[in-house]
């Protein structure tokens, strides 16, 4: 009889990478049903390149520099795809979507050995070198217009960070009423990235992963609450109405795609919950700082990266005492 010896633990659960990964990805689909409906054909037409490319350069990269057995099996290179494309507006070039995947998969992941070595998330990877290199087409963005809008010449419109920013700089309350409704931000119909649309649809996402135990409540919620705090005592000392610029910033940008679904990253994040919750905390911060005095009206990929690079500090101090360990 072969004896196997192998380091502990020695059960099971059931989870595997793929598993985890098609999670993530179904909790996204409603998402990408509502984007689907505002932005017609051009959130399709985009998303299916940046899966596609990521799919394509991960599967290259194994074969002819690696010289490995390619990963794209266990589904982390579509989520990577899709990850990317929801952050990009719909009506962006294509030949710059795939130069985005190409950075996220090239240098965020696999520079880094691939999948569970790479040290920063690789869709924001690509997001931030897009915004660097292309900041006129990353800040394009274009209107809802469901399947009658044409994907090269869809109309173009101010996203609600971009009025909040405005208010804030001019201390103008009155700014404020150009916003659309709240409903309008959390249903969808405003202009933005593919993932920024529908707050709805990312949380009906994200009671999705908490059910099936993909993911837990610390990350997001931490920086949820950390961004609500912050917004309400900026609003009050600034003299802007508190709940509509709590509702904005909110609703509107990055802040529900982020904290649930990309700050939540296995191999970004701290290990503990306790490290989680600092995370979440100093994410939701660096948001606020950069939306509030920063040049960007977004602050949230940024924010992520800069968290993903603290993680290993995270986890050297903040980590579960070792089974058997007294306390000090």
């Amino acid at each position: 009889m072969k004896l196997i010896v192998a380091p502990a633990p020695h059960a099971h659960s059931g989870d595997s990478v793929r598993k985890n990964m098609l999670n993530v990805i179904i909790a996204l689909m409603p998402a990408f049903i509502v984007a689907m409906i505002a932005f017609g054909w051009g959130a399709v037409i985009t998303t299916a390149v940046s899966v596609c490319s990521c799919v394509l350069f991960e599967w290259l990269i194994c074969k002819f520099l690696m010289k490995e057995r390619s990963h794209v099996g266990d589904l982390s290179a579509v989520l990577t795809g899709l990850l990317l494309a929801f952050n990009l507006p719909c009506n962006l070039p294509l030949w710059i979507v795939v130069l985005g995947a190409l950075v996220a998969i090239g240098v965020g992941k696999m520079s880094f050995g691939g999948l569970g070595q790479n040290p920063f998330n690789p869709a924001l990877v690509g997001r931030v070198f897009l915004l660097i290199s292309f900041p006129v087409q990353m800040t394009t963005w274009p209107r809802p217009l469901g399947f009658s809008g044409s994907y090269l010449d869809a109309e173009t419109a101010a996203t609600p960070l971009y009025t909040l920013k405005n208010a804030i700089k001019a201390g103008d309350s009155s700014i404020l009423d150009e916003l659309p409704t709240l409903w309008d931000s959390f249903s969808g119909m405003i202009g933005g990235s593919l993932g920024e649309v529908s707050a709805i649809a990312l949380l009906i996402g994200f009671v999705y992963l908490l059910c099936t135990k993909t993911i837990t409540w610390h990350i997001p919620v931490s920086i949820i609450l950390t961004v609500s705090l912050f917004a309400v005592v900026f609003a009050a000392i600034a003299g802007l109405p508190v709940c509509t610029f709590l509702g904005t910033t909110l609703c509107a940008g990055g802040l529900m795609l982020g904290a649930i679904y990309m700050a939540t990253d296995y191999v970004t994040s701290p290990m503990t919950h306790c490290g989680q919750i600092v995370y979440g905390i100093g994410i939701g911060l660096i948001v606020m700082i950069i939306r509030c005095w920063g040049a960007y009206p977004e602050g949230m990929s940024f924010a992520i990266l800069i968290m993903n690079a603290v993680t290993p500090l995270l986890n050297m101090y903040i980590h579960p005492k070792r089974f058997g360990e007294k306390k000090k």
